[in-house]
């Protein structure tokens, strides 16, 4: 018997350092690289992508497991060596014991995952999945508990509401897994100034807009020059001739791939506040402001000159008029409903997709049991849609 109890300590040990690695791994791992990865037919990937959609959930759920398990070993291999061992060489096995658990069963396993991000997550997915459902029952049992004897009170949140607090840390959470094509200002909606225009056409340009910095363009939008800063361009003189090509600075570049956090950083340190992204062939996918990523964080952060329409307009019989640039997660998390993954991330692009064409204004196509309308279509491209039952 004290055999079989130095196994299931040893066995508990080794489960716990699986789900660390595995935990620690998930956590960094890229929803978006996970997406790809289950397009791609990696159904162990897909596992991974459902789980990092509930990121807050899975380090508590995971500690849970991880502690447990730990525990049990402890628990098992002090009784096992207590009949085993007296005296010194029982302190030492004790010492044994607890230095095995924390290296073999913690440390050791959280810095392979974090040297091995994706891959050791999708080794394990099933570990973590039934990790995950484990300690969320487990978090549920404790919660339950802690209801029933009035823990949770708190007289400056009498119903114990910590919303505002949830959605930012949320917010910090996904803002690590989040790259910048997806908050960036797409090349339509760009505002560019022509780099051959002088600076009383530029100043026209930057009064109607209302825009502190334009990219300067060269033969076209994917011919980005520089930056032209507005109030460099206000105090210039206006007796001298000077084109705007002249007046600009450098831009920096940064793929459409990279993550916000890494650009926020890099932007911070480089003392710039507008980024031109460039698509995998090089040319110009839009541009992205300090704004834009704080924003993500924070939310939509509105000041005097912003006029534009909002959103999300709530209309009559439980419908919306969306706008078109709305991200496919937000609709989502708007309608209560998990849409399959596709390859459009916009609202415009899924009316796009199942139209398979330019649809016409008043246009309507049935999806996952929505009906989606192309209410304002300019050109070739979908501003507005309205989404009802």
């Amino acid at each position: 018997m004290t055999y079989v109890a130095l196994a299931i300590a040893f066995l508990s040990t080794v489960l716990a350092a699986a789900v660390r690695a595995a935990g620690a791994s998930l956590v960094r791992t890229p929803r978006a690289e996970a997406l790809h990865a289950a397009a791609e037919g990696n159904a162990r990937a897909a596992t991974v992508a459902a789980l990092l959609d509930d990121r807050p959930r899975l380090q508590p759920a995971l500690g849970m497991v991880h502690s447990s398990l730990l525990v049990l070993a402890v628990l098992f291999g002090t009784w096992a060596f207590s009949a085993l061992y007296s005296g010194w060489p029982l302190l030492a096995a004790y010492v044994g014991l607890a230095a095995f658990a924390v290296f073999v069963g913690d440390i050791v396993p959280r810095e392979a995952g974090r040297r091995h991000p994706a891959s050791l997550a999708y080794r394990f997915s099933s570990l973590l999945r039934a990790g995950v459902t484990l300690g969320d029952a487990a978090a549920d049992l404790v919660q339950d508990e802690d209801e029933l004897e009035g823990d949770h009170d708190d007289p400056d949140d009498p119903d114990g509401d910590h919303a505002e607090e949830v959605e930012l840390i949320s917010s910090v959470l996904e803002f690590t897994d989040t790259i910048v094509r997806e908050v960036m200002v797409p090349r339509p909606d760009m505002i560019t100034v022509a780099g051959d225009s002088d600076a009383e056409q530029a100043r026209v340009v930057v009064v109607e807009e209302g825009r502190s910095r334009i990219p300067v363009t060269g033969d076209g939008t994917d011919d980005i020059l520089g930056i032209l800063y507005a109030r460099e361009l206000l105090e210039h003189d206006t007796g001298a001739a000077r084109t705007c090509v002249q007046l600009m600075r450098p831009a920096y570049f940064v793929p459409e791939t990279k993550r916000v956090s890494d650009l926020l950083r890099e932007m911070q340190a480089h003392r710039v506040h507008m980024a031109i992204v460039i698509d995998e062939f090089g040319g110009t996918a839009g541009l992205v402001t300090i704004e834009d990523l704080i924003e993500e964080l924070v939310g939509e952060i509105a000041d005097e000159y912003d006029v534009e329409e909002p959103m999300i307009t709530p209309l009559a019989d439980d419908a919306y008029l969306i706008d078109a640039r709305l991200a496919i997660d937000d609709l989502e998390d708007l309608l209560g409903v998990d849409l399959p993954d596709a390859e459009w991330d916009t609202v415009g692009g899924l009316v796009l997709g199942l139209a398979g064409r330019i649809p016409s204004e008043g246009e309507s196509f049935e999806y996952d049991g929505r009906v989606f309308t192309a209410e304002r279509v300019q050109g070739r491209r979908i501003s507005r849609v309205r989404v009802s039952s």
